[in-house]
């Protein structure tokens, strides 16, 4: 039974990547990666290897996330329209929002290059959020065909539904997503890992006219929990240096988070040292910031990162 366990167990990374994918939340994503190796593990001797033991739990896995999935809201990363920095803070549940994944917990590590760069791209958080608006099934036949690369055939199999139903719900999912940017392999670059060496030297020095110079002219900031959804680099200036400016005097631990480049925020804390204040995710666009997004969970989120709560002094 033990080798049993190994066997699906190697699977781990893969199946819960694909559950965030489908779910927007790293959380539910681990629950439906259990019950999906319940499932295989209590069916086991009834893999007859036809197809590869990943593509079975594949199969397994879309069906658990299809039944969590059903009637359940889109999660957001942002709230709008735009607010501005005078603007009372309001909050909303953890459950209301779409939540960041570690990249070592979702891609693979037996993956090739190339695939890897798809599954990363594929966990972005803007695309995750956008597919939160697909109905499930819709949502699991983009998937299943545009992230894994499985035929219409295969996706109809494995959701139990026809062909033309397949092709259908590809359709319509393709068309709701039309405006969106395509899964493509993320365009990673010298100039960007210098921007991010100038962005965490302009943090942690608080000079906010060189981080705000970073940024893209209708660059975004959001803080969920709270629905605060800032546009414009004045404005995030304007925040950082106003009610934000607590963060002044902050460390930057970086890490990955969703296929993008993140850090773990650190304040100055009373007893010395630092202590954990936000999972800072950026998206890039060329030579400039397009995006921030300051995850403020830190309980639930530093320990899924390998982040402490706290730097000694």
């Amino acid at each position: 039974m033990a080798t049993d366990v190994a066997q699906l167990d190697q699977h781990r990374a893969a199946l819960t990547g694909h559950c965030y994918r489908m779910l927007g939340s790293a959380a539910d994503a681990d629950d439906a990666v259990q019950e999906a190796m319940v499932r295989a593990w209590r069916s086991l001797d009834r893999f007859d290897g036809r197809s590869s033991m990943r593509t079975w739990l594949y199969k397994i896995a879309t069906n658990v996330c299809l039944d969590a999935a059903r009637g359940r809201r889109a999660r957001p990363i942002d709230e709008r329209p735009v607010c501005t920095v005078d603007d009372a803070l309001e909050t909303k549940p953890r459950s209301h929002w779409l939540d960041p994944i570690a990249d070592a917990r979702a891609v693979p590590a037996d993956a090739d290059p190339a695939e890897r760069a798809v599954l990363r791209e594929s966990i972005r958080l803007a695309f995750v959020a956008a597919l939160q608006n697909l109905p499930p099934k819709q949502r699991a036949a983009l998937l299943l065909t545009e992230v894994l690369g499985w035929s219409a055939a295969e996706v109809a199999e494995s959701l139990e539904t026809s062909l033309p139903a397949v092709n259908s719900a590809l359709q319509r999912a393709r068309a709701t997503l039309a405006t969106r940017p395509p899964v493509r392999p993320p365009q990673a670059s010298d100039a960007q890992a210098a921007l991010l060496e100038r962005y965490v030297s302009a943090f942690e020095r608080y000079d906010m006219d060189a981080l705000s110079a970073l940024l893209h002219r209708d660059a975004t900031l959001a803080m969920p929990p709270y629905t605060m959804w800032l546009q414009g680099q004045d404005s995030i200036r304007a925040w950082m240096l106003g009610k934000g400016a607590g963060c002044r005097g902050s460390r930057l631990i970086p890490t990955w988070a969703s296929g993008q480049p993140a850090f773990g925020q650190y304040r100055p804390s009373d007893k010395g040292g630092h202590e954990a204040w936000a999972l800072i995710v950026l998206e890039l666009a060329g030579d400039r910031i397009a995006n921030v997004t300051s995850f403020l969970d830190i309980e639930i989120l530093f320990p899924q990162f390998g982040l402490s709560l706290e730097l000694p002094a």
